[in-house]
């Protein structure tokens, strides 16, 4: 399933020395995590709760944070699960 309005092009920072020349060559080709895996989100309750708890206490109108896990394909090899389980509320500086 490819969504060109959706993808977005990679870039990388500015640098003073290039590793690579950053011409273009060949065909534009898309890539998605979804098109060739069935995608499966795991959460823990604990994290989602903590993250609700941090959210309703902030007194900003945007609440940012990190949620951090694991990314691991299936045994099958047909999908990917993303399984969240650490809660970050970053830093204010």
């Amino acid at each position: 399933r490819l969504v060109p309005e959706k993808m977005v092009p990679f870039s990388f920072p500015l640098s003073k020395c290039a590793l690579w020349d950053p011409v273009p060559m060949g065909d534009v080709i898309g890539s998605h995590v979804t098109y060739y895996r069935n995608p499966k989100l795991s959460m823990m309750e604990k994290t989602l709760r903590l993250a609700y708890r941090h959210a309703k206490q902030s007194e900003k109108k945007l609440f940012s944070c990190f949620l951090l896990g694991v990314l691991a394909v299936d045994e099958d090899g047909e999908g990917i699960t993303l399984t969240i389980d650490r809660f970050d509320p970053g830093r204010e500086v």
